[in-house]
């Protein structure tokens, strides 16, 4: 296919090797690469904006491979996409990728990654947009994941990739190997037990820190086709899950459903 211009972004930062591997990956098919991403660690920072403070990029080009432009941004991932797409790049690529992460966005997680914030704001932007993430925060084997994710997004460009769509692509942490086969797949619904670990410090305060852990639910929201199991499922398998999201919220349940507000008894203003 024809070289494209594509914006890498991130939630694990500027030097995570994920993100370098990724940027190695599509710069060595031919295609023009800029990363803009957090210069720090910003993960579970959901869509968050930065609105009380000033938002800095510095150049960071000798991180990555020759011919990639780089800026580490201390805003957040949504940040680096809005401040590339209308600051940094001289014209709107024709692809955004966000990871690999180190970790995985499973589920309803989805709602707090900035992972896939990132590549939501390309969505939301009108320009095709794939995250990525390892589903294991142990796992630094990232060579495959990059060329899998090429792979689908050369070939979703080459044959059709719809308005308002974001893919979101996990990989489970083994050797390709042992890998099963890429399957579409549907959220799962996450829930979380021991939410928080409460502690004392030296002076006798309260503290918390956020620390549930995935209760492993295989189940699927009730979108989508009933025939393809949901991504956690899909992981437990040993195969690679691509989901399908649109940044539609809307209720999609029966109206019938909703509660009753007497809406027809209220005045007109």
């Amino acid at each position: 296919m024809n070289p494209l211009t594509i914006l890498i972004s991130n939630d694990d930062g500027v030097f995570a090797e994920g993100i370098r591997t990724l940027a190695y990956e599509a710069s060595k098919r031919g295609h023009k690469v800029a990363v803009v991403c957090p210069d720090q660690e910003r993960s579970a920072t959901g869509h968050g904006l930065t609105l009380q403070a000033p938002i800095r990029a510095e150049k960071a080009d000798e991180l990555f491979a020759e011919g990639v432009k780089a800026w580490g941004c201390n805003g957040t991932p949504a940040d680096c996409v809005k401040l590339a797409l209308y600051e940094l790049l001289p014209e709107k690529p024709d692809l955004i990728l966000s990871g690999i992460n180190h970790g995985p966005n499973l589920g309803t997680d989805v709602f707090c990654s900035g992972t896939v914030a990132a590549a939501l704001e390309g969505t939301l932007e009108g320009i095709p947009s794939l995250a990525v993430s390892i589903a294991s925060f142990q796992w630094r084997e990232f060579q495959f994941a990059s060329e899998l994710a090429m792979d689908i997004a050369e070939n979703a460009l080459s044959d059709k990739w719809p308005n308002n769509l974001l893919l979101n692509l996990n990989i489970p942490p083994c050797k390709p190997q042992n890998m099963g086969r890429l399957g579409w797949t549907r959220l799962s619904i996450r829930h979380y037990e021991e939410q928080f670990s409460r502690r004392v410090d030296p002076r006798g305060n309260t503290y918390f820190w956020l620390a549930g852990e995935a209760v492993k639910d295989l189940k699927a929201a009730g979108d989508g086709p009933s025939e393809w199991p949901s991504d956690v499922a899909q992981i437990e398998k040993l195969s690679p899950s691509l989901t399908p999201i649109q940044p539609d919220l809307f209720w999609r349940g029966c109206v019938n459903d909703l509660p009753n507000l007497n809406l027809h008894d209220q005045p007109v203003r």
